[in-house]
């Protein structure tokens, strides 16, 4: 019965994650916090770190990490052929589609009108993983409240994905890095 539940809970994520993984995020967070309780907020934040850190799609990273926590190797290979599944579908179809009407304006208005929502999901799914992980207990305006360590982490990687030809994972194992060596001195935030 697991092994379904999480083929047709990434199937779900599979057919409505327009935009790709990060847009995906919002809807894993959906069925596997929300629906069916698989992890907690703190398991999602460590499972966007790993998906983003691996190789391949981020949703298909997260369904075989989700996959194999819920289920052992079976799990993970039903979550990940749920979330597959829809694409191959969609691009086959779209792909024919494309190809024979692309030059259509009716077809450039809907790519157009989905970009915007693509990032409004992006951002959601970014603030969703990030406020947690700032304010612990809850948004409030009390310092003592605040996970500093992970704010200045946040701003430093913001500013140097931004203003250096930096990547995203040379960001992550710079704070990786930053994070032991501070630990190392400190003990853990």
């Amino acid at each position: 019965m697991i092994y379904l539940q999480l083929f047709l809970a990434f199937l779900q994520i599979g057919a409505f994650s327009f935009g790709g993984g990060y847009a995906a995020m919002p809807l894993i967070q959906a069925q596997v916090i929300e629906k069916y309780g698989w992890l907690t907020q703190r398991d999602f934040a460590d499972l966007v770190t790993i998906a983003e850190m691996t190789p391949g799609p981020i949703a298909v990273n997260s369904a075989t990490f989700v996959g194999n926590m819920v289920g052992g190797i079976p799990g993970a290979l039903s979550a990940t052929f749920g979330v597959i599944l829809p694409s191959c579908i969609f691009v086959t179809v779209l792909a024919y589609f494309y190809t024979r009407y692309r030059n259509l304006r009716l077809m450039q208005g809907i790519l157009q009108s989905l970009r915007p929502a693509v990032v409004a999901m992006i951002f959601t799914a970014g603030l969703k993983i990030l406020i947690p992980d700032i304010f612990p207990a809850g948004i409030a305006f009390d310092p003592s409240a605040i996970q500093w360590r992970t704010l200045v982490y946040f701003i430093v990687g913001l500013i140097l994905l931004r203003k250096t030809k930096l990547g995203p994972i040379q960001v992550m194992v710079g704070c990786g890095l930053a994070e032991l060596a501070v630990c190392s001195f400190t003990g853990p935030v």
